[in-house]
């Protein structure tokens, strides 16, 4: 059966649509199938042409499902879906109908997690066609990611990406607006995958769209724990590190093979409850996949590492990024790709060739000092970044970096005082103001550099410190510009404007070589 949603082409695998005026449509009863429910008013064999959660794109005859969010609450909105011929609500709260409208409503516990179960059965399963990997942690989800992907594809595997920086469909890349899609964003990404012909999704999962149901609907093949540590905690995110680290955890009733990293101090109270067999990576030598013989490489213009692979397989590896992080994330890819039984020398091609960007990005500019791309942007991140740097016993650390407007201050003081504890020289600089003047911004990193004995200069343009960053680098240097990394526009007073590090460092590379 055939279908085309909003002008794209897949193959529908689900038996209980049928046709009307050329569209396929659905009973209310086929799409809530297994969700438990209450229908309050109507008839559960209303027929639906389409699921909506945007209350700007109800349509007659769609089923409108009424979410709460954070800022705007969908049942406010269920009167203009009934004004509108919505055939059917999904609502968890009692909601005021006309006693002579023609609508179905029916309630259930909490429609975020009904959604992705609709949602699920809407686009034919689409999951349940392909292998789904997903990754959870603080750190190292999206170059984890692209180390499962580009190791698979280059075993002959057709994998599909969903994560922080895009989505990878095929030839398609869509850039992300969260870590984790919605629910029904993320179905149609599966049942575009699939029709492309994918066999494996490799995806991040962030804590929040585990706490708000996004990955239901489906069983993860693989999931995978990388670390944690505070982050995410606050309004609009999680209550406390107890919340974050319990919703970390429920990927691992989701899966049906666990990969955890043993060496992390949380991994116990993480993978507590889980439902799914597990299997551990770490140096932990009692880990099932485990590193030893750790050897730090130095190559003009290039930082990497090597080590032995021992446990359930045994070669040497190396990789082209530093620090201990990268040998995490190399032995998480190495153990998914066991699974899938690739072969040593398939994953160390792949890992040799893999790059991601603006996750300790190497960028060529001079044959004398390294300058790398790299989206720490909070203390804890930056600080984790610093302090591998500084194992390659630089000439000098130079750290460039700024902080976002309208967050919280505190990170300016904490990035200020990383950033003055371990770099030798910090440049300060705009990243995105949003609504905030930069130089407040800069002045309160500065006040948390003042608690250190660290070096700073202060320049509020970012292009401006690039090239002021790269006129100081001397023989031996590793220069870090930090914050952005894949991203590439700086937003001001509500508007972004383009802005590619890679592209601002091009520029000056050119005038450079224009003026000698």
């Amino acid at each position: 059966m055939l279908f085309y949603y909003k002008g794209l082409p897949g193959r529908l695998i689900f038996h209980g649509g049928f046709r009307k005026r050329g569209k396929l449509m659905f009973k209310c009863e086929d799409l809530l199938r297994g969700l438990s429910y209450e229908c309050v008013r109507g008839s559960m064999d209303k027929r639906i042409e389409e699921v909506v959660y945007d209350s700007r794109k109800i349509t007659r005859d769609c089923l409108f499902i009424c979410i709460c969010g954070y800022n705007v609450d969908g049942h406010g909105f269920a009167l203009e879906a009934v004004e509108k011929k919505a055939a059917a609500l999904v609502v968890q709260k009692d909601v005021e109908i006309p006693p002579q409208a023609d609508v179905t409503v029916i309630k259930v516990e909490d429609t975020r997690y009904a959604m992705a179960h609709i949602a699920a059965a809407y686009f034919g399963h689409p999951a349940d066609q392909m292998k789904i990997i997903g990754i959870t942690g603080t750190k190292g989800k999206t170059t984890t990611t692209y180390l499962v992907k580009s190791i698979l594809e280059n075993a002959g595997y057709k994998v599909g990406l969903v994560g922080t920086i895009e989505e990878i469909i095929g030839e398609r890349h869509i850039p992300a607006n969260n870590t984790t899609p919605e629910s029904f964003l993320l179905q149609q990404y599966f049942r575009q995958m699939a029709d492309a012909g994918c066999e494996i999704v490799v995806m991040e999962v962030a804590s929040q769209g585990l706490k708000l149901h996004r990955t239901q609907g489906f069983t993860f093949e693989i999931g995978i724990f990388t670390n944690l540590e505070p982050d995410h905690i606050g309004p609009n995110e999680h209550a406390d590190f107890e919340e974050y680290m319990a919703c970390k955890g429920l990927l691992f009733r989701q899966c049906r093979h666990g990969i955890v990293n043993r060496d992390d101090a949380h991994m116990e109270s993480v993978v507590a409850g889980h439902t799914c067999d597990l299997e551990t990576y770490g140096f932990d030598s009692r880990a099932d996949l485990y590193a030893e013989d750790l050897r730090l490489i130095n190559k003009p213009g290039e930082l990497g590492v090597a080590f032995r692979v021992k446990g359930k397989m045994n070669f040497e590896v190396e990789v082209p990024a530093p620090g201990r992080f990268s040998v995490y994330n190399a032995l998480t890819a190495i153990a998914v790709c066991n699974h899938f039984q690739v072969d040593a020398a398939k994953i160390q091609e792949a890992l040799l060739g893999v790059h991601v960007k603006g996750r300790i990005e190497m960028v060529p500019v001079s044959d004398q000092f390294t300058l790398l791309i790299d989206y720490a942007h909070n203390a804890m991140s930056l600080e984790s970044l610093l302090t591998t740097l500084r194992e390659y016993e630089p000439g000098r650390l130079i750290c460039l970096f700024g902080c976002g407007g309208n967050r919280s201050r505190l990170r300016r003081y904490e990035m200020g005082e990383v950033s003055g504890r371990l770099a030798d020289l910090t440049i300060i600089t705009s990243d995105n103001p949003r609504f905030e003047e930069p130089l407040d911004i800069i002045h309160d990193i500065e006040e948390g550099m003042e608690r250190t004995e660290g070096e700073f200069v202060e320049i509020c343009d970012r292009k401006e410190a690039i090239a002021y960053a790269i006129d100081q680098g001397r023989s031996g240097d590793i220069i870090v510009l930090a914050g952005k990394g894949h991203e590439d526009y700086q937003e001001i007073k509500g508007v972004k404007y383009p802005m590619d590090e890679r592209n601002l460092i091009a520029d000056i590379l050119k005038e450079r070589n224009g003026r000698s």
